[in-house]
């Protein structure tokens, strides 16, 4: 497996963009932070659209460096914006249609086929984009930048500008892309729903600097991130559905050491699932409790502390078995259960509260 190494300094006014990046060749990277953190900036530098000093290296390919300067046009991206922007005369057939026909056939790795079956755009072919919903205009959007037969595909924050609902009809396409695309993604947000639904590498951005980075759940973990997630703290396990219980409407998620039993899905049992387990629904106990409505009780060790917003607040990253999971406690419990790094205690999550 290669990587993408980019390393870029740029001046905007009063912003400065001093990025030092490596991230997989491969999966889904998201680059999350707040706005003016510099997210949107370095992905225009990866595409080419600002000129910055550095190097850009995309799965042993050299796009930029201090003798070359690959633009825009030249760099085999696909970008996906904000906004669908698709050409308002021509049909979703033909704006499909507009860069896949300019490649050569030797060149096309992403059939028109396979792209309209991915992003669910059979029905819409004979539609003009003023008869598309927010949301199929960004499939359409998507589906268009694949076909262009992209060696990287960016994307900007492209959930931002449709609403809820809109934004719950698309998140399903691009999680099966997540599952599809053999190209690496890059993709920009500030929703830690859409990190979670779709990242498997994950770079935290703050004042034009990658300040932190790594693979999603360790990041994820991690209490000395500069940006709090609020009440969307929490981990994102990759697991596997063993089990199912047919009676009670459940199943069992196997990860790295340990399972946890949720509401049935649907997953057949075999099939990979993507858990996301909040720090506000773990509770933390010095035994094993039975008894209880908690299907869930793990045995963890705790690893860190860390005051979280205010001073009643703690988060407390535990380990799992190789698994990293993140409670938010009280002072009062965390010092009443005396919790201090290698301490081994019992995690206990409700079934209910598990998100798929």
């Amino acid at each position: 497996m290669g990587d993408i190494e980019a390393r870029f300094h740029l001046a905007l006014g009063g912003f400065t963009l001093d990025l030092d990046l490596r991230v997989p060749g491969q999966g889904v990277t998201a680059l999350f932070g707040q706005s003016g953190s510099g997210k949107t900036t370095a992905l225009r530098c990866i595409a080419g659209l600002e000129r910055a000093e550095g190097r850009l290296r995309v799965n042993g390919e050299v796009w930029q460096d201090a003798e070359r300067f690959e633009p825009v046009h030249q760099r085999p991206i696909g970008y996906v914006f904000q906004e669908a922007s698709l050409f308002p005369h021509l049909s979703v057939r033909r704006n499909l249609e507009y860069g896949f026909k300019r490649l050569a056939p030797g060149e096309r790795r992403v059939g028109l086929d396979d792209a309209v079956a991915w992003l669910g755009l059979g029905p819409l072919l004979g539609r003009a984009p003023a008869r598309l919903s927010g949301g199929e205009r960004q499939r359409v959007a998507i589906a268009r930048a694949l076909l262009t037969s992209p060696r990287l595909l960016l994307m900007d924050e492209p959930l931002s500008a449709l609403d809820h609902r809109s934004k719950g009809e698309i998140l399903p396409y691009l999680e099966r892309l997540h599952g599809t695309l053999a190209i690496p993604v890059i993709y920009v947000t500030h929703s830690p729903d859409e990190v979670a639904h779709l990242a498997d590498h994950l770079v935290v951005m703050a004042g034009g600097r990658a300040v932190a980075g790594g693979p999603l759940t360790e990041t994820l973990a991690r209490l000395d991130l500069p940006i709090r997630m609020g009440e969307e703290a929490g981990v994102v396990l990759d697991a596997r559905v063993v089990e199912r219980d047919l009676v009670w409407h459940l199943a069992r998620a196997a990860f790295s050491g340990g399972s946890l039993w949720v509401r049935d899905a649907g997953v057949p049992v075999g099939d990979p699932v993507r858990l996301r387990v909040l720090a506000r629904d773990l509770s933390l106990a010095l035994e094993r409790h039975e008894g209880t409505s908690i299907l869930n009780l793990l045995p963890a060790r705790v690893e860190d502390m860390a005051e979280e917003g205010h001073p009643a607040v703690r988060l407390v990253r535990v380990r799992v078995g190789d698994t990293p999971l993140v409670a938010r406690v009280t002072a009062r419990s965390a010092q009443t259960l005396g919790l201090e790094s290698g301490k081994e205690i019992w995690v206990q999550i409700k079934s209910v509260a598990v998100l798929e």
